[in-house]
């Protein structure tokens, strides 16, 4: 009997996705829930297990084909027979001596000589050329610094003609304007398409460029106690959790201490309304070989260090396996990305629509900064709020930063909610 594999439920609004690789050929045998194939959609790729075993009867659906929820990707005859293949089985295979073929010998081309020299124009044609010349034109020649060899002429007389010379000067500079093609240069070219994922970061980012009235501002912060506070505890947190202690959960925590003081920062614009949410969904912003991807920390405010930590890490290694479901990636309002990781010092991180504010963590570098009057070496970060100026005021963006510089200079602050 002849089972279908169809598209599965994408989840909501995700109405069709890409084909991006199929796992088996036809004829190939499957086991039940085995993964068959890749599917990519806007916003998370997933993969379509077996409906049955047997074998792969037909592939309705190649790679790169569009298809919608629901719809025929092949078939598995669930009534054949999965033959194995016998273990330590030896293939004999016979060869019979060939001869090298000859190369057939290419004849080299002749080149004919031309009966036409091949240098400038002959000097007397030229000076014949030259002495026909008007005034006129031997000052439009000189202007524009024209070779009157190359110049052709209309008329039968063989006389040049202000016309001639302006017709002359326009080929020159249409040949100096057109862009110079190397031949060699189109063979180490390659166009590849733009995949889902992409295409949607893409428009995402373009239109948030296009709908926000985006700004950005800075502050710094020193990381000298988190530092500490990490490096005292963090053996003894991985050795009770089995996760490392990293800085990402002391910042989502500070956030969510900054936004509930400014919570123009954790709303968004509908039309004419302003929508304040009073939950605190922190999005975390992770790179991918598919390109970058936001997975959501719910109501991250009422869960501790340990429980942020332990979310990050599965969210991290759901995103680089292309594990993430759409409702992982749903309902963020508000992010934090880290360019520190890749070595960024600086940046303006692009709005994640449709929220008011994305902060951008940095790289920490040690630096010489002035603390009472004396001149010491601290590890310090850049950090920016990329912020929708149509809700939230630069005092509202400023103040919101100083928090989350407070929190992060005293990380008993996180620990005691104030």
């Amino acid at each position: 009997m002849s089972v279908d594999i169809k598209v599965p439920s994408l989840g909501e609004s995700v109405v069709e996705a890409t084909v991006a690789k199929w796992y088996k050929n036809e004829g190939d045998s499957v086991t039940l829930d085995e993964p068959l194939l890749e599917l990519e959609t806007d916003k998370v790729t997933l993969e379509v297990p077996s409906p049955a075993s047997g074998l792969i009867e037909k592939i309705s659906s190649p790679e790169g084909s569009t298809v919608e929820v629901g719809a025929l990707l092949g078939a598995i005859n669930d009534t054949a027979e999965v033959k194995k293949a016998p273990e330590n089985s030896e293939k004999i295979v016979t060869t019979k001596e060939e001869k090298p073929k000859e190369e057939p010998v290419m004849e080299k081309p002749v080149i004919q000589e031309s009966s036409v020299p091949l240098d400038n124009t002959p000097k007397e044609i030229l000076e014949s050329k030259v002495s026909k010349l008007s005034p006129a034109v031997r000052k439009i020649a000189a202007e524009k610094n024209l070779d009157i060899a190359q110049v052709a002429t209309t008329r039968s007389d063989g006389r040049i003609t202000k016309g001639d010379i302006l017709a002359s000067n326009n080929n020159v500079q249409e040949l100096s304007t057109k862009p110079s093609i190397s031949k060699d240069h189109g063979s180490k070219e390659e166009r590849v398409p733009m995949s889902r994922l992409r295409q949607t970061i893409a428009k995402r980012l373009k239109d948030a460029q296009n709908n926000a009235a985006m700004l950005t501002t800075f502050n710094e912060v020193d990381m000298g106690e988190l530092i500490r506070t990490r490096n005292e505890h963090k053996d003894a947190f991985e050795s009770k959790y089995g996760i490392k202690l990293g800085f990402m959960s002391f910042f989502v925590k500070a956030c969510i201490t900054a936004l509930k003081d400014i919570p123009e920062v954790n709303a968004e614009v509908e039309n004419n309304d302003v929508i304040y949410k009073n939950f605190y969904n922190i999005g975390v912003a992770v790179g991918t070989d598919q390109g970058l991807v936001v997975p959501v920390i719910r109501d991250a405010d009422q869960k501790s260090i340990v429980e942020i930590e332990q979310e990050i890490f599965n969210l991290g290694q759901k995103a680089r396996t292309g594990k993430l479901s759409i409702d992982d990636m749903q309902g963020g309002t508000f992010t934090v990305s880290n360019g520190g990781v890749y070595g960024s010092l600086m940046s303006t991180p692009i709005l994640n629509p449709p929220q008011s504010g994305i902060l951008g963590m940095h790289k920490i570098e040690e630096r010489p900064i002035a603390v009472n009057g004396d001149i010491v070496i601290r590890p310090m970060m850049y950090l920016a709020l990329s912020y929708d100026h149509r809700i939230v005021d630069g005092k509202g963006a400023v103040t919101f930063l100083v928090r989350v510089k407070e929190s992060l200079e005293d990380p008993n602050r996180i620990l005691l909610g104030v």
